[in-house]
Protein backbone atom coordinates (compact mmCIF):
# COMPACT_ATOMS: atom_id res chain seq x y z
CA UNK A 1 0.00 0.00 0.00
CA UNK A 2 1.10 3.73 -0.75
CA UNK A 3 1.63 6.22 1.51
CA UNK A 4 -1.68 8.55 2.03
CA UNK A 5 -2.08 12.15 3.31
CA UNK A 6 -4.17 11.68 6.60
CA UNK A 7 -5.88 13.47 9.20
CA UNK A 8 -4.50 12.67 12.81
CA UNK A 9 -6.67 13.59 16.09
CA UNK A 10 -4.01 12.90 18.76
CA UNK A 11 -5.83 12.68 22.50
CA UNK A 12 -2.87 12.09 25.15
CA UNK A 13 -3.81 11.68 28.90
CA UNK A 14 -1.27 11.57 31.64
CA UNK A 15 -1.83 11.10 34.91
CA UNK A 16 0.80 10.73 38.23
CA UNK A 17 -2.13 8.87 39.99
CA UNK A 18 -3.52 11.97 41.91
CA UNK A 19 -3.57 14.71 38.68
CA UNK A 20 -4.86 13.53 35.40
CA UNK A 21 -3.74 16.17 32.46
CA UNK A 22 -5.55 15.66 28.88
CA UNK A 23 -4.33 17.51 25.75
CA UNK A 24 -5.41 16.80 22.06
CA UNK A 25 -3.72 17.79 19.05
CA UNK A 26 -4.99 18.05 15.10
CA UNK A 27 -2.09 17.50 12.51
CA UNK A 28 -1.54 15.81 9.17
CA UNK A 29 0.59 12.80 8.87
CA UNK A 30 1.26 9.70 6.49
CA UNK A 31 -0.30 6.21 6.98
CA UNK A 32 0.82 2.97 5.44
CA UNK A 33 0.07 -0.58 5.50
CA UNK A 34 3.29 -2.71 5.86
CA UNK A 35 3.62 -6.38 5.73
CA UNK A 36 2.95 -6.38 9.35
CA UNK A 37 0.18 -3.89 10.12
CA UNK A 38 0.58 0.14 9.78
CA UNK A 39 2.72 2.68 10.14
CA UNK A 40 1.28 6.81 11.48
CA UNK A 41 3.98 9.40 11.29
CA UNK A 42 3.51 13.11 11.68
CA UNK A 43 6.14 15.78 12.09
CA UNK A 44 5.86 17.74 15.83
CA UNK A 45 5.26 21.18 16.22
CA UNK A 46 6.33 23.64 19.02
CA UNK A 47 3.11 22.96 20.77
CA UNK A 48 3.80 19.24 21.72
CA UNK A 49 7.61 20.31 22.52
CA UNK A 50 9.98 18.52 20.05
CA UNK A 51 9.76 21.13 17.20
CA UNK A 52 12.07 19.61 14.38
CA UNK A 53 11.25 15.42 15.40
CA UNK A 54 8.95 13.23 13.38
CA UNK A 55 7.19 10.79 15.34
CA UNK A 56 6.53 7.24 14.16
CA UNK A 57 3.63 4.55 15.71
CA UNK A 58 4.03 1.07 14.29
CA UNK A 59 0.93 -1.04 15.22
CA UNK A 60 1.23 -4.42 15.09
CA UNK A 61 -2.35 -5.74 15.69
CA UNK A 62 -3.80 -5.57 19.37
CA UNK A 63 0.02 -7.02 20.02
CA UNK A 64 2.10 -4.50 19.75
CA UNK A 65 2.97 -0.53 19.21
CA UNK A 66 6.56 0.82 18.50
CA UNK A 67 6.86 4.49 19.46
CA UNK A 68 9.84 6.41 17.29
CA UNK A 69 10.56 9.79 17.23
CA UNK A 70 13.79 10.83 15.42
CA UNK A 71 15.28 14.26 14.42
CA UNK A 72 15.87 17.16 17.54
CA UNK A 73 14.90 14.37 20.18
CA UNK A 74 14.77 10.63 19.95
CA UNK A 75 13.27 8.18 21.88
CA UNK A 76 11.55 4.47 20.82
CA UNK A 77 9.03 2.97 23.43
CA UNK A 78 8.38 -0.81 22.81
CA UNK A 79 4.61 -0.84 24.25
CA UNK A 80 3.61 -4.38 24.07
CA UNK A 81 1.28 -6.54 25.57
CA UNK A 82 2.56 -8.62 28.66
CA UNK A 83 5.84 -7.63 28.52
CA UNK A 84 7.97 -5.03 29.58
CA UNK A 85 10.53 -3.35 27.76
CA UNK A 86 13.87 -0.93 28.71
CA UNK A 87 13.39 2.30 26.15
CA UNK A 88 14.98 4.80 25.45
CA UNK A 89 13.62 8.22 26.20
CA UNK A 90 14.69 11.84 24.52
CA UNK A 91 13.86 15.25 25.91
CA UNK A 92 15.49 18.43 24.55
CA UNK A 93 17.11 18.21 27.91
CA UNK A 94 18.72 14.99 27.63
CA UNK A 95 18.01 11.41 27.10
CA UNK A 96 17.01 8.44 30.33
CA UNK A 97 16.03 4.62 30.26
CA UNK A 98 12.25 3.98 31.24
CA UNK A 99 10.73 1.28 31.69
CA UNK A 100 7.22 0.36 29.45
CA UNK A 101 4.55 -1.71 30.40
CA UNK A 102 1.41 -2.01 27.82
CA UNK A 103 -2.11 -1.94 29.62
CA UNK A 104 -4.20 -2.22 26.63
CA UNK A 105 -3.69 -1.96 22.93
CA UNK A 106 -6.79 -1.56 20.65
CA UNK A 107 -6.60 -1.12 17.34
CA UNK A 108 -9.33 -1.19 14.48
CA UNK A 109 -6.69 0.29 11.42
CA UNK A 110 -7.56 -0.95 8.09
CA UNK A 111 -6.81 0.02 4.82
CA UNK A 112 -8.85 3.54 5.23
CA UNK A 113 -7.79 4.29 7.88
CA UNK A 114 -9.40 3.90 11.89
CA UNK A 115 -8.99 4.57 15.38
CA UNK A 116 -5.95 2.99 17.73
CA UNK A 117 -5.69 3.15 21.29
CA UNK A 118 -3.10 2.44 23.82
CA UNK A 119 -2.19 3.24 27.25
CA UNK A 120 0.89 2.42 29.17
CA UNK A 121 3.04 2.75 32.38
CA UNK A 122 6.45 4.04 32.39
Amino acid sequence: MKENDVNINLVSTQSDGENLERTELFTRGKYKKTADGYVISYEESEATGFEGSITSLEVFGQKKVVLERTGSTESQFIIEKDKKHFCRYGTPYGDFTVGVTADEIISSLGEKGGDLKFKYVI
